[in-house]
């Protein structure tokens, strides 16, 4: 299929380019710009900014183990509508991702379902029990793009440095949740006045930063590329960014809702507010969004996290944590634009080009002969955010009647449209 998109607002932060223009499609691909290309079919742009689809660094699709919360189809259709064209999803799938078996059926899943790709992380370790290696050459080979432990801790040092010493030699990336297990002791909130006021376990922000000081010990040993996932405080943050400038390989993210709500939205035990890592302080939500302002924080994710009603239906400490989130990650990052005065092509940037560094592809760019997975958005259209509009199995957003700015009217994975607005 020959498809044209005309006068649109181009913006492909991998080259640099933010400019009105054309696009040309063929064989799935991003195609030179020439005067005798015939188009099969054209969309006119015209009023709209033409994107890379964005790639999400952690969703879960909840499939395999977890249909009543959601499944590949579900999900990859909501990402699509969100103008996502890749998500990569953590390991603590049921199964667990430690088997090329497993690998195999999430990608073939998402092939049949035809909304995004899926790159599955595989795991660090064996089940996620934190005590014997993964087979990460078997899982490279089948498709991982890096490996984790996703939240499970491993408590033996001596088993994680020889995790990063093992995926290093397969040139591996592992993406790490830095946690200290012991500190967060089963908490649910920040460890401050809002928890001790409603009574709710506290994590202290110690237990981000010591899982991070551990981490980097580790890194400077064995030379592992590494990834950080879901900073939630601004000390971790520089500890990170002090790192960087050493010279680490080292990159990190935070979750889009860390940058916009804080301790105090849990409010009345709100369900939806309960996330792991939790939400913090003021002073580490503006330092998170001074981060993403200066590179320190490379990419940002949805963190998506769908749930049935039952699993926030019941006191907050008891709820399961994680929130609804692939439909608002992009209107939120233009939120962060608009406000923050950075500009879009180094915000568009966060949720394309260099997460697709962060997992060592090439995509994530509008350049000819790329893949043509391709967002196509209105940046002035208003929406308010509703359940029973969002097409995520998942309705437990912390974002619920807001109303956000910028809203996707096509996307486009390989050349075709998977998704276009009503």
């Amino acid at each position: 299929m020959k498809i044209l998109i005309q006068n649109g607002r181009i913006i492909d932060p991998a080259n640099q380019i933010d400019q009105l223009g054309d696009l040309q499609i063929a064989d799935g691909l991003i195609q030179p710009t020439s005067e005798n290309f015939e188009p099969q079919q054209s969309l006119d742009a015209t009023g709209l900014i033409i994107s890379p689809g964005l790639i999400d660094l952690r969703a879960r699709l909840r499939e395999p183990g977890q249909k009543h919360k959601g499944t590949i189809f579900s999900e990859s259709r909501a990402a699509a509508a969100g103008g996502i064209t890749m998500v990569s999803t953590p390991p603590d799938t049921k199964p667990i991702i430690d088997s090329t078996a497993v690998v195999e059926l999430i990608r073939q899943k998402a092939e049949q379902a035809g909304f995004v790709e899926v790159a599955p992380l595989g795991a660090l370790t064996k089940g996620l029990e934190g005590e014997q290696l993964s087979t990460m050459g078997a899982l490279k080979s089948a498709g991982c793009r890096a490996v984790s432990n996703a939240q499970n801790p491993i408590h033996n040092t001596q088993v994680l440095r020889r995790a990063f010493e093992y995926a290093n030699t397969h040139d591996l990336t592992v993406f790490i949740h830095p946690q200290d297990y012991w500190l967060k002791d089963g908490g649910c909130a920040h460890e401050g006045a809002i928890s001790t006021r409603l009574g709710l376990p506290g994590i202290p922000d110690a237990a981000e930063t010591a899982g991070v000081a551990r981490d980097l010990v580790l890194i400077r040993s064995t030379g592992v590329r590494a990834h950080f996932c879901g900073i939630s405080s601004q000390q971790a943050l520089q500890m990170i960014t002090q790192a960087r400038k050493e010279g680490l390989p080292i990159t990190a993210d935070t979750a889009i809702h860390h940058l916009y709500l804080t301790e105090m939205d849990i409010g009345q035990f709100n369900p939806n507010s309960h996330v792991i890592p939790p939400l913090r302080t003021e002073r580490d939500r503006t330092g998170l969004i001074e981060g993403v302002c200066s590179g320190a924080i490379q990419a940002l994710c949805s963190d998506h996290q769908p749930h049935d009603d039952d699993a926030k239906a019941a006191p907050f400490e008891e709820t399961e944590p994680g929130i609804s989130g692939l439909e608002t990650l992009l209107p939120l990052t233009l939120r962060l634009a608009k406000e923050q005065h950075l500009p879009l092509i180094d915000a568009l940037a966060t949720v394309t080009c260099n997460p697709a560094s962060i997992l060592g592809l090439q995509s994530g760019t509008l350049s000819p002969g790329a893949p043509a997975n391709i967002t196509l958005f209105n940046p002035d259209t208003w929406w308010t955010v509703r359940a029973d509009q969002l097409l995520s199995a998942g309705k437990n957003s912390p974002f619920l009647n807001w109303e956000l700015q910028g809203r996707v009217t096509h996307t486009l994975l390989n050349g075709a449209i998977v998704y276009e607005a009503p």
